[in-house]
């Protein structure tokens, strides 16, 4: 009897440890190569074009935004993502513990208007963007694309990314995006994006995007962004935008 048992035991942790694995996707991706539309900001280009941001002033929300650019943990949180960016940045303090003792912003957190849950499988809208944001105690000035101009668009850029002055100190609000990823010649549709400097000798701003497993940071023609924002989002009727997040 004892040497059946063993035989048994045997033969079911032999079948458990050759037990073949689940097969994976049939197609995986490596990130995605930005198309001709737009610059890499890494590239020799791209430096050149921070450099000139830079000396115009036009990156004074780059530096508190990219100590806190992090990759979106989902396929569709790039809204998600892209307001706990600018939480953190402003130094909103979510009075709720992240880790441990820390108070800190992270995604599971923006829960008041939509089921995270369901924001996996769908992502969110730009109404729903800005519910989460005020939310959180943020003022939030939302501008759907079709309600405003070209030249409106780039004063709202101009304003929250230039430093009135060298003694300017943190700013205190910064622009989002909510564009269609197709005028760009990007895959994909939706996308949130914070925008982190605007050089105006090219006429480009930086679009900080947090989906850095697909396309890493680059520079877009202005005009090309606007466009981006005029296209209707299938699921509201409406078009897409951008808006500013302050707070104090």
């Amino acid at each position: 009897m004892l040497g059946l048992i063993f035989l048994l035991l045997i033969s079911a942790a032999s079948s458990t440890a050759f037990r073949p694995m689940s097969s994976p996707p049939s197609r995986t991706f490596y990130r995605r190569q930005l198309p001709d539309t737009v610059i890499s900001f890494s590239s020799a280009e791209g430096k050149r074009l921070f450099a000139s941001a830079l000396a115009g002033g036009g990156a004074h929300t780059f530096f508190p935004l990219i100590e806190q650019l992090q990759t979106q943990p989902e396929p569709a949180f790039c809204g998600l993502t892209t307001l706990v960016v600018c939480l953190n940045a402003l130094s909103v303090d979510p009075r709720r513990s992240w880790k441990g003792p820390w108070r800190w912003y992270e995604e599971a957190m923006l829960n008041c208007c939509v089921d995270i849950e369901e924001v996996k499988k769908t992502g969110i809208n730009f109404s729903t963007f800005a519910c989460l944001a005020k939310c959180q105690g943020l003022t939030v000035e939302p501008v759907y694309g079709s309600n405003s101009t070209l030249e409106e668009f780039r004063n709202v850029v101009r304003r929250t990314c230039t430093a009135v002055s060298e003694n300017d100190e943190q700013p205190t609000s910064f622009l989002i995006v909510s564009y269609t990823r197709k005028v760009l010649s990007q895959t994909g549709t939706g996308h949130f994006s914070p925008i982190g400097a605007y050089d105006e000798e090219s006429d480009r701003v930086l679009v900080l995007d947090t989906a850095r497993f697909k396309y890493g940071l680059h520079w877009v023609k202005l005009p090309l962004l606007f466009d981006a924002l005029l296209p209707e989002d299938p699921e509201t009727g409406k078009s897409r935008g951008y808006m500013t997040l302050s707070y104090g």
